[in-house]
């Protein structure tokens, strides 16, 4: 229950220390699963103490028991191993210190371990931290290349020398961490995240060496996974031999089976690709060679047609056509000028012959009236009237000379 107190009103430390004491006898005994970091047997005590700890979550605790509870799995139990624990809770008053009374011990073997990573496993790929569609592909050839792994570790040599051996150039930012142990799930989820965090990383590689299933249990942690599906750079996990998998494996971008192949899947080899930008510069020059040679085949085709070797040769062959039809022209114009003149003739002939100038020829005259009215009849006249007479070289004037009442009547 909960206590009143203020300023005026304190309870002391002891007081304080008791209620903390009656609050966890009340919880009663539990069940507790960690690892154990230490072990102390003194010979000749009757008492074994242990710390606990959750690697994920960072947290140990104090465990005692007595001696024939813990020689029970003496032989099986050691520092590292994971173990389940019946214990009782009690507070130590005096020191102020929380410690478990373990009842009874048992070691978690492989199977067990072996079922909870598969029940973690089906967990994770359910949230979609395994997908597919999640991997990020790796760049071709990394300029910095984060590594994290065991200090001075066959790891950590295989990654450096196999990389460099491909590329001389590629650099490398490594991190030494504990890869087993209680300490290792922590050491490695922030040297991820340190790495993760420099914007020159191009590529992350997590790599440890072969090991038991205990051994390799920190790199199938559920934080440490999270952490690394978190990560923006892509990441390859390169954990054990072949036949291990970690779940570390399955939400990394790319798994490799060792760190020598981590290395070769992550850094080009220098050899190869100067190999192949041999064999693209031969392929483009054949390409290149190949098109030349087709339009060399090409232009020597063309040159060899008649129009291009006489190109005159077209000239000449319209020349004659236009030459032939010119002629053809001026003799179907000459035909109709020709035809054209002989009717012109006809008919000027006929002109001619029927003009009033032709009969005036002949020795005929026109007589006119002064307006130039023609004379038609003689009663159009009066006596004594003045005419013209037209010849054929020209005109005079007449006088009539008639019998009387020949003139015209008066109008």
């Amino acid at each position: 229950m909960a206590v009143s107190t203020s300023p005026e009103t304190p309870i002391p430390v002891g007081e304080v220390s008791r209620l903390i004491g009656g609050w966890i006898d009340r919880l009663g005994a539990v069940w507790v699963e960690g690892q154990i970091t230490q072990l102390s047997r003194r010979p000749g005590a009757g008492v074994v103490f242990l710390t606990l700890r959750d690697p994920s979550y960072d947290i140990s605790v104090s465990v005692t028991c007595y001696r024939q509870v813990f020689d029970k799995v003496a032989d099986v139990v050691s520092e590292g191993a994971r173990v389940v624990v019946h214990a009782k809770p009690e507070w130590y008053a005096p020191r102020g210190q929380l410690s478990l009374r373990a009842a009874e011990i048992k070691p978690v073997g492989v199977g067990e371990l072996l079922a909870r990573l598969e029940q973690l496993k089906k967990s994770l790929a359910a949230e979609g931290l395994f997908a597919a569609d999640r991997k990020k592909p790796l760049p071709f050839l990394p300029q910095l290349i984060g590594l994290v792994c065991g200090r001075a570790s066959a790891a950590e040599r295989d990654v450096l020398e196999n990389a460099r051996h491909r590329w001389p150039a590629v650099r490398f930012a490594v991190r030494n961490v504990p890869v087993q142990g209680v300490h290792a799930v922590p050491q490695v989820i922030g040297a991820v995240q340190e790495l993760d965090a420099l914007p020159e990383v191009d590529v992350i590689i997590v790599a440890r060496g072969g090991g038991s299933v205990e051994d390799l249990l920190p790199f199938s942690d559920e934080q440490l996974i999270r952490a690394v599906g978190a990560a923006v750079t892509p990441v390859v996990s390169a954990i054990g031999h072949e036949p291990d998998t970690p779940l570390l494996d399955l939400v990394a971008d790319l798994r490799a089976s060792t760190p020598t192949d981590a290395a070769k899947k992550v850094v080009p080899d220098v050899g190869e690709e100067l190999a192949r930008i041999g064999q693209l510069r031969e392929r483009a020059w054949r390409a290149i060679d190949g098109f030349v040679q087709r339009e060399e085949r090409g232009l020597a085709a063309a040159l060899q047609r008649p129009c291009i070797q006489r190109p005159q040769r077209m000239v000449e062959d319209r020349e004659e056509q236009v030459t032939a039809l010119l002629e053809r022209g001026r003799r179907t114009l000459g035909h109709l000028l020709d035809r054209a003149d002989s009717e012109l003739t006809h008919t000027l002939a006929r002109v001619v012959a029927l003009s009033p100038k032709a009969t005036l020829e002949r020795g005929y005259a026109v007589l006119q009236k002064p307006d130039g009215t023609a004379v038609r009849s003689p009663a159009e006249v009066g006596a004594d009237e003045e005419l013209r007479a037209r010849v054929a070289e020209g005109e005079f004037r007449v006088r009539v000379d008639g019998p009387p009442g020949a003139a015209a009547p008066p109008a």
